[in-house]
């Protein structure tokens, strides 16, 4: 069960709460983000920590930024640790592989990227007692 005083828990209750003064249904929304109706689901209810491209279709359209819904949801430090000059060796690796598609190379960096949001958001987690 999340904390309910988690970033994450705060990040699903202000989608759906703008979802829902958009006055967009669950489904409709869903269809328009690419997403399914159980997946929207479980990040309202802060079940599952969307991924940044998934988060950016979601602000899109919802009229506002990823950054805007991150900073509304109380995230700290996610934005600081991307904007950091850190070596990112598999980013580089992954651009660089000849033998992968365009698209695969995209698919994959995507891949990466998600797990690396989640572990930010588990991060920002308080630990349960």
């Amino acid at each position: 069960m999340p904390n309910p005083e988690s970033p994450q828990v705060t990040l699903g209750s202000i989608i759906r709460k703008q979802r829902e003064l958009a006055a967009l249904p669950m489904r409709q929304f869903a269809a328009a983000v690419g997403i399914s109706n159980p997946y929207l689901s479980q990040i309202e209810r802060g079940l599952r920590a969307p991924s940044e491209a998934v988060l950016s279709a979601i602000a899109d359209s919802l009229q506002t930024s990823a950054d805007e819904l991150y900073s509304r949801a109380g995230f700290v430090g996610v934005d600081e640790d991307a904007k950091t000059d850190k070596p990112q060796p598999l980013v580089d690796a992954i651009q660089g592989a000849e033998e992968l598609t365009p698209a695969q190379r995209k698919a994959l960096l995507e891949v990466y990227q998600g797990f690396v949001d989640a572990n930010s958001v588990r991060r920002t987690r308080k630990p349960h007692r």
